[in-house]
């Protein structure tokens, strides 16, 4: 590994300069090495450090914490720390706590949740997506169909899969009675692409509300809420660094929040309610979306987290993501079988231009046709390699990426209503050697050359295979089926 890492220096010089990293990962993520273990799913979530539990762990047991929503000396003092948390996320984002409100969920998901159950769709304001979305924006969808809402999916460009920029301006100019609710992501889970934030501004110019899906982009990359101004935003804090997980965060700008029309309360969420005057006044603010009680308890582990990442330094994680994307990009599209046919097929960009540190491809055998990604997934698991197949929660990107019909799902749907992943991958594999998932490594904050280096060697491995077993399936490649086996 030592010649390939002084080329790789030779190639990447700037990796040099994110030294204190290796130290970092010494120092705080010493079990990564102590178990030869190359973690390469940050994009599903981040490590944390030793440190950041430790000191969570001092915090809670230095006082008495109690319940928020009191006056008592445990509540008064636990309400303290949340709403300093609820500072340094708005400090973090650089957003000015007179335009943005940071509303803790439980997770991304549940941020995104708020959104769709709460804005005011009718039949004449409408929801558009693009088709690269996670699905727990693409469920938004079931809140605007409720509502008579028209939905519509902006289309991706083939092969970079990146929004197709014309066929967008012309749906953002579409007429509307009312505004509507444009959501996505500014980093796909899917292939890493990097959307353009200049689509904020293009959205509200034309008259449209914006929800930016940024869970996969802030974990290496700085969102300026003060440059940038989407209504409403998701993130997920463990996708960030790790620790605590159960806390995510809807950032919403304070004038697309009074717009919100939630269709129930909770406790927690209002003034006054009454059961015999059946009304209620909801709480303003951030207050009037925090459903019941929140995980009190985890939200300081949050400052105590954007801290770490401070100390470490968005730049510099920034830096060793894209040398060791770009690195990796380069060597998967140089594999070949002894035939000279291509053993990896990348989904996406094969340039970090416009791009962040998630990488998704599938394995082909000297012949074409597809390796199954699970078999995959099964032998890296064997060396210590930890990454994640399947569609990554978003179907679209994977559709459009392998030319999925609306033709072909609706075939599948009809021999199985009761579909799921794996029987999809049957189907639509047995209808012309297409793929419903894939294979997914991505890079974050100790990420190192090692980490890269070890992926890259297990996959000059299925050079020339041409068959393989996984469990009690065994995978047909030549008749680019699956089928039972014993």
């Amino acid at each position: 590994m030592i010649d390939a890492y002084e080329d790789f220096l030779g190639a990447f010089p700037e990796y040099a300069a994110t030294y204190a990293i290796d130290a970092l990962r010494v120092r705080e993520y010493r079990r990564l090495d102590d178990q030869h273990h190359a973690y390469l799913d940050y994009t599903g979530g981040s490590l944390h450090a030793a440190s950041q539990v430790v000191e969570h762990a001092a915090l809670l047991n230095q006082h008495v914490y109690g319940n928020p929503h009191s006056a008592s000396p445990s509540s008064h003092r636990m309400t303290t720390l949340v709403e300093q948390a609820r500072r340094a996320v708005l400090d973090w984002f650089n957003a000015p706590p007179d335009e943005y409100a940071a509303i803790f969920t439980a997770n991304a998901t549940g941020a995104l949740k708020h959104v769709g159950e709460s804005y005011p769709f009718s039949q004449g304001t409408q929801l558009l997506l693009t088709a690269d979305n996670h699905n727990s924006v693409n469920g938004v969808r079931e809140f605007a169909r409720a509502k008579g809402a028209p939905v519509d999916y902006a289309p991706l460009t083939v092969p970079e899969l990146r929004i197709d920029r014309a066929q967008l301006d012309g749906m953002l100019a579409a007429p509307s009675t009312g505004p509507g609710l444009f959501a996505f992501p500014a980093q796909s889970n899917f292939t890493g692409v990097r959307h353009p934030l200049d689509l904020i501004d293009l959205a509200h110019a034309r008259g449209w509300d914006v929800l930016l899906d940024a869970a996969a982009f802030v974990p290496t990359s700085r969102l300026d809420l003060s440059a940038v101004k989407p209504d409403f935003v998701s993130v997920s804090f463990y996708k960030m660094f790790g620790y605590p997980t159960g806390v995510g965060c809807l950032l919403a700008r304070s004038a697309a929040l009074a717009a919100l029309r939630r269709p129930w309360f909770a406790g927690g969420t209002v003034n006054f309610a009454t059961v015999n005057g059946r009304a209620c006044v909801l709480s303003r603010g951030e207050a009037g979306f925090e459903d019941g009680t929140l995980n009190y308890l985890a939200i300081p582990a949050v400052e105590i987290g954007l801290r770490h990442l401070d100390s470490v330094g968005l730049d510099t994680i920034n830096t060793r993501v894209r040398t060791l994307t770009a690195w990796m990009l380069q060597r998967l599209v140089e594999l070949q079988h002894s035939n000279g046919h291509h053993l990896v097929r990348i989904y996406g960009p094969t340039t970090t231009e416009s791009r962040g540190g998630t990488i998704t491809l599938n394995f082909y055998d000297p012949e074409g046709h597809l390796l199954d990604y699970r078999r995959v997934e099964e032998m890296a698991g064997a060396q210590g390699i930890s990454l994640r197949t399947g569609c990554f929660c978003n179907p679209g990107a994977g559709e459009t990426a392998e030319g999925i019909t609306e033709a072909d799902v609706r075939a599948a749907l009809e021999l199985d209503p009761n579909m799921n992943l794996a029987r999809f991958l049957d189907l639509v594999t047995s209808r012309g050697g297409k793929s419903a998932g894939a294979i997914r490594v991505s890079f974050g904050v100790v990420s190192n050359f090692a980490d890269a280096h070890r992926f890259i060697q297990f996959a000059e491995g299925l050079r020339d295979q041409t068959r393989l077993a996984i469990g009690k399936v065994t995978c047909d490649i030549e008749a680019g089926r699956i089928r039972d086996g014993s």
